[in-house]
């Protein structure tokens, strides 16, 4: 199977804080990955190394066998982000950001792709509404529109689901879901263990910056694997009396 990513020792210091530190992984393509951890346990950023928001301290990543160190532009073409930000004009409407992120992304038919996926996000009728008036939700909905225009290989969520009703947060899901069977890679970052188990089949726990248990996941060993994961921020929680890092499980 190809691989889709690759970290190699990736650290990333700030100042005298290590936030990611010696991460060794990869990720095959057409997975799907919940990225876990405590607050601060350095998930968002890891996402945003990936993405090459940042750049390592040290360590190399690469993604669909590009570094991204020496081919950020090729990178940023094949993946999406949906992070903490939107990345919409607040004064444009949903269907003037989409022309023109697909004028940046030079999208074929563009016409098209805009005009199915603000249907399937369910944004017909806030479509000509500049976004600033859009609720949390209809925002998010609008920021994946934005995010799969292009059909990104892999996909990168940070904490998608905060602040949404469960209407808004179905939708997401369902669309999610259906992103996973075209075999686009995903990587997310959540807090919601459900939504995790219902998009992924696989994860990666962070503990204070370092990867501490990587491995496939299923509704089946869903007690298990929370049961491993509350131990492990167990010992996140304790770890200012224990100097040792977590060590990586199976």
């Amino acid at each position: 199977m190809s691989v889709a990513l690759e970290a190699f020792r990736l650290s990333k210091r700030f100042g005298r804080t290590l936030a990611v530190n010696e991460v060794s992984l990869s990720v095959d393509v057409g997975s799907a990955v919940a990225v876990l951890g405590p607050n601060g346990a350095g998930k968002t950023t890891f996402l945003r190394l990936c993405t090459t928001l940042l750049r390592p301290s040290s360590g190399q990543i690469h993604l669909l066998g590009m570094d991204t160190a020496s081919q950020g532009s090729a990178v940023r073409r094949r993946i999406g982000l949906l992070g903490h930000e939107s990345l919409l004009y607040p004064d444009l409407t949903p269907a003037e950001n989409l022309l023109f992120y697909a004028r940046l992304f030079r999208v074929r038919d563009s016409a098209a792709r805009i005009q199915m996926l603000i249907e399937r996000m369910e944004l017909t009728g806030w479509a000509n509404r500049p976004v600033r008036t859009l609720s949390r939700g209809l925002l998010q909905r609008c920021a994946l529109a934005r995010v799969l225009l292009h059909e990104p290989d892999i996909l990168f969520l940070d904490e998608p689901f905060t602040g949404l009703d469960l209407d808004a947060r179905e939708t997401l899901c369902e669309v999610l879901s259906e992103t996973r069977l075209t075999g686009t890679t995903i990587l997310m970052s959540t807090h919601d263990l459900e939504a995790g188990f219902r998009l992924c089949s696989a994860a990666i726990v962070f503990v204070r910056g370092r990867l501490a248990w990587q491995g496939s996941i299923s509704p089946s060993e869903r007690l298990a694997f929370e049961d491993r994961y509350r131990a492990l921020t167990h010992r996140a929680e304790g770890a200012e009396s224990d100097p040792r890092p977590p060590t990586p499980g199976p």
